[in-house]
């Protein structure tokens, strides 16, 4: 049953990635019970996840029943064996799934777009490239020209480097690690483009930093804002951070870094976020775009959840209407 399914997805999205010049993709995503694993296609490379399948498994069950869908893997997809990397999902809370779990630095540099990016297939639980925000990312450069861009929570600057192809005057890059911000600056500087005063980095907690406030003039007209789900922060009442819990929280503290006429894109992987909009602060008006930011390649699920937010009664210009691009 796998091999077929393979064959069909790859047959299918190879023409639209054609089309749409994004050769990175999600090809399966646990659509057959019997088969709880997710591949994805790094232009003739392929990623694979194993889920646990059942409590009651035996290592040597489980062992035999991989094998068995690296074989189909392999059949469907018409790869080498050395092009296929295998990791293993568990359950993550936080930060850990930026964690290093491999030293092996299977790196490729992969085109989506028009851009190209840094992605690696061996040493973290994730790429270094988010396949599901695709169409956000383009849809963030084709709102940026002349724009001021901070992007929060920044992991590897997919977003800061769609922005500055889009033409943003300027762009600011936070996170908090300086793996992932030496990773941002290589993908800006694959597309041509150099940190300095236009594009800046800055290494913090954007918890802490956006508590803090914005300095005098310091203002965006896009903020991306894509938090972990979970993470352990001093900065809340609780101790931690939980964007179910503390999302409205989060939002009181970026609205003033946002320009009168600007936007938060604010996005989620949280399965279990579900917003009440009677919590969100006084001043902040927030619309729900996710069916326009889910790729092809994810279009029968919903791996986040994505929002357009705006001070109330900002001008035109940030009109929460939505034509879907990309």
């Amino acid at each position: 049953m796998l091999d077929h399914r393979l064959a069909k997805r790859r047959k299918h999205l190879l023409k639209w990635a054609r089309r749409t010049d994004a050769p990175c993709f999600r090809l399966y995503e646990r659509d057959i019970p019997e088969y709880p694993l997710v591949v994805d296609w790094y232009d003739g490379d392929v990623l694979v996840w194993f889920h646990p399948r059942t409590r009651d498994d035996t290592p040597e069950a489980e062992v035999v029943h991989q094998q068995s869908c690296l074989e189909q893997i392999r059949t469907a997809l018409e790869v080498e064996p050395a092009r296929i990397f295998v990791k293993r999902r568990q359950r993550q809370r936080g930060l850990a799934q930026y964690e290093r779990v491999s030293e092996d630095s299977v790196t490729r540099t992969v085109a989506e777009q028009g851009l190209r990016f840094e992605v690696n297939l061996t040493d973290y639980l994730d790429t270094g490239l988010f396949l599901d925000h695709r169409t956000t990312r383009s849809m963030i450069r084709e709102r940026a020209k002349e724009k001021r861009v901070m992007n929060l929570f920044a992991y590897t600057g997919s977003f800061t480097v769609y922005a500055a192809a889009g033409g943003a005057s300027a762009t600011l890059t936070v996170d908090m690690s300086n793996t992932y911000q030496e990773w941002s600056r290589r993908n800006l500087e694959l597309n041509g483009f150099s940190v300095g005063s236009q594009h800046r980095f800055a290494q913090a907690d954007c918890l802490k930093m956006l508590e803090a406030g914005p300095p005098r003039g310091e203002l965006f007209d896009i903020i991306v804002l894509d938090p972990p789900t979970f993470s352990n922060s001093k900065r809340m009442v609780a101790g931690s951070f939980s964007v179910e819990r503390d999302w409205p929280s989060l939002l009181a503290m970026t609205m003033p870094w946002l320009s009168a006429q600007g936007q938060i894109w604010f996005s989620t992987n949280s399965r279990g976020f579900t917003p009440l909009l009677e919590l969100l602060p006084s001043g902040i008006e927030m619309r729900e775009i996710t069916k326009y930011t889910v790729p092809e390649d994810f279009a029968d699920r919903t791996p986040h959840r994505a929002y357009l937010v705006a001070h109330t009664g900002a001008p035109r210009a940030v009109d929460l209407r939505i034509d879907r691009t990309g």
